[in-house]
């Protein structure tokens, strides 16, 4: 299994979200690497002109549920989070569910939400894809949601 180092994308400005309210709903299960995701995250939507604010939650499979509760106080959301793979299935149905669930949340609701929940096998891997001068998969998160609000906000007032 590769532990490769993940390289950050470089991400244009995202037009037509200043002032946007953005929503970040983290898991601090891995407090460490959460760190990293939401430092990412807050970089950039700070750096495009939107406002953040951030909740914790327990785990990654409690992501979808919290979007959901503050679903229509907030032009976007960032999951954020991590799940490591250990010896027992558990690690299959966290992401596979919190996966489906935010998928459900942005088609049935749509709602703009940027994807986080780094899912690997181990921390190193983790790290490649959180660190902010690596993988920077917060940041990634954040440029999605800011960019789905965007196209919202585009084709409400057509």
């Amino acid at each position: 299994m590769s532990t490769r180092t993940e390289t950050p994308t470089a991400r244009p400005v995202v037009d037509g979200v200043k002032d946007a309210r953005i929503l970040i709903v983290e898991s601090r299960y891995y407090v460490d690497i959460a760190d990293a995701l939401i430092a990412g995250a807050e970089r950039e939507i700070k750096k495009n002109g939107a406002v953040s604010e951030c909740v914790v939650v327990p785990g990654a499979f409690e992501i979808p549920g919290a979007i959901a509760l503050a679903a229509r106080h907030y032009d976007g959301f960032v999951a954020l989070g991590c799940v490591i793979r250990g010896e027992t299935t558990h690690y299959d149905y966290v992401c596979g569910e919190s996966a489906r669930g935010l998928m459900d949340l942005s088609v049935r609701d749509r709602l703009a939400i940027g994807y986080g929940i780094v899912t690997v096998n181990n921390a190193d891997q983790a790290w490649a894809r959180a660190a902010i001068d690596r993988g920077d998969k917060g940041g990634d998160a954040a440029h999605a949601c800011l960019a789905m609000v965007a196209l919202g906000r585009r084709w409400r007032k057509t």
